[in-house]
């Protein structure tokens, strides 16, 4: 994997970098690290797509098989601004029973969110830590020939039975950090990678809080993550900053696509919503409005259920003011916030603790929206690494093997003769006049750039007579 090696900023350029940061403009904000990215028929254009820069070799015939279905692997951790050491072990976390097909693992907190974090060049060395930390947890039964074919090169592997995992993208803002793992063999069939990341932090810009999202497609169907780290607090009031945060990152969450060439499929979805599978995770930070006195003795009773009658996010969810239609497994787990580093207690349980007294909440979760997505399992891990504790699920998903043809446009050309050409869209988790009204729009832009195309050459045409 090729990382971009770490730009000096004069004192000069300070203030500017800076002010782009604080206002939350693109400072390579749509760049990413992927294994992709290295010299094997893979290049990052000037908008930033990825695309091949030699002719691939077309997928095996499909038969009839219309889909795909997949196991994914969702997991969130909230580390508490602590860098991982090299004896970490991920692998209690990540491994299932059977390994999962694609990884999406988000991090909050990966450094510190003091001010220099915050305010000044980003500190990308914690973030490679993870990175080698997961390559190894994914990829620790095979050979060491193997893997560095896999890290370097994402090369097919000799061994059909053994799974190798390659690094889709992985992207920083701050202290959130958020990667995507595929099987080595899906590589080929993943296509439209970009990220966008949105600020919430301080003055509602800066990237102590706020998103990052990871868009790409697989085979015909748009995934999205989204990795986020919320507002905190647990004031009354503070669930509505919460509501806000997500209100903002769907709307200011973009990814530019460069045009794309005549009788391909559409461009891809350029917001969240717009994509087939949606996968937000994150500390969500949402708390409980039970009382202090009240949630001890519930946790003491490990009664859950009582306990989540009192969680903000259900609460907000039920009554349509954040979330709507968006659906989130059944939690069978305790609070995963706050306890002591490297302790089962909660802080809220000990009058030693010098910290500020945090009620136990579920602050770090998992939701999706989309067809297509069956949660198998929803639970936390045990690691006392953070004040939180990690949470994971593992997914069913269906990927559509085929695209999707909704209709076709007969225009009239030149000559008078007509013009076919098939209109393909992935089939988006959106309504259908938005749908029909996307595609519009989409068909007239085409069929402008078709007639420029043609006048154009119809002028060469008579200038060389």
């Amino acid at each position: 994997m090729r990382m971009e090696l770490k730009k000096k900023i004069s004192k000069s350029s300070w203030p500017n970098f800076n002010v782009r940061k604080w206002l939350n403009k693109r400072s390579n904000g749509d760049s990413f690290h992927s294994d992709y990215s290295l010299p094997e028929g893979w290049l990052m254009d000037s908008t930033n797509e990825l695309k091949h820069s030699a002719p691939v070799k077309e997928a095996p015939p499909v038969s009839d098989i219309d889909t795909l279905n997949l196991r994914m692997f969702v997991g969130t951790w909230n580390v508490g601004g602590k860098s991982p050491n090299e004896g970490l072990n991920l692998r209690e976390w990540l491994m299932l029973p059977s390994p999962a097909d694609i990884y999406v693992i988000g991090f909050q907190e990966i450094i510190p969110l003091n001010a220099g974090n915050v305010l000044g060049p980003e500190d990308s060395g914690p973030a490679t830590k993870w990175l080698t930390l997961i390559r190894e947890a994914l990829n620790s039964n095979t050979s060491e020939e193997s893997e560095e074919s896999c890290s370097t090169l994402c090369s097919p592997s000799e061994h059909e039975q053994q799974h190798y995992y390659c690094l889709a993208a992985s992207k920083q803002m701050v202290g959130i950090f958020l990667c995507v793992w595929v099987r080595e063999d899906l590589y080929k069939h993943v296509t439209n990678l970009k990220v966008s990341c949105v600020g919430r932090g301080i003055m509602g810009y800066l990237g102590n809080k706020g998103s990052v999202s990871i868009s790409m497609t697989l085979y015909h169907t748009t995934f999205c993550f989204v990795g986020t780290h919320l507002a905190s607090g647990e004031k009354d009031g503070d669930e509505i900053r919460r509501n806000l945060d997500v209100s903002e990152i769907l709307k200011k969450t973009k990814f530019s696509h460069s045009f794309k060439a005549l009788g391909q499929t559409l461009p891809p979805p350029e917001t969240i919503l717009e994509h087939d599978k949606i996968i937000w995770l994150g500390d969500l930070n949402y708390r409980l409005v039970a009382g202090y006195d009240d949630t001890l003795e519930l946790l003491k009773k490990n009664d859950w259920q009582a306990l989540l009658e009192k969680d903000q996010l259900r609460i907000e969810q039920r009554a349509g003011r954040v979330f709507k239609e968006w659906k989130e497994g059944k939690i069978y787990f305790a609070p995963t916030y706050k306890y002591l580093f490297d302790s089962d207690q909660y802080v809220a349980q000990t009058n030693k603790s010098k910290e500020k007294r945090r009620t136990p909440a579920w602050c770090d979760r998992i939701l999706w929206k989309g067809e297509g997505v069956e949660q198998l399992w929803y639970v936390r891990g045990e690691s006392k690494f953070s004040d939180h504790r990690p949470v994971y699920s593992l997914f069913s998903v269906d990927v559509d093997m085929r695209c999707k043809k909704l209709g076709s446009y007969v225009g009239a050309s030149e000559s008078g003769g007509s013009i076919s050409m098939s209109r393909s869209c992935s089939s988006r988790t959106i309504t259908n006049a938005a749908l029909s009204s996307s595609c519009f729009a989409k068909v007239q832009a085409e069929e402008q750039l078709l007639l420029l195309t043609r006048e154009h050459s119809h002028r060469t045409c008579r200038i060389l007579s």
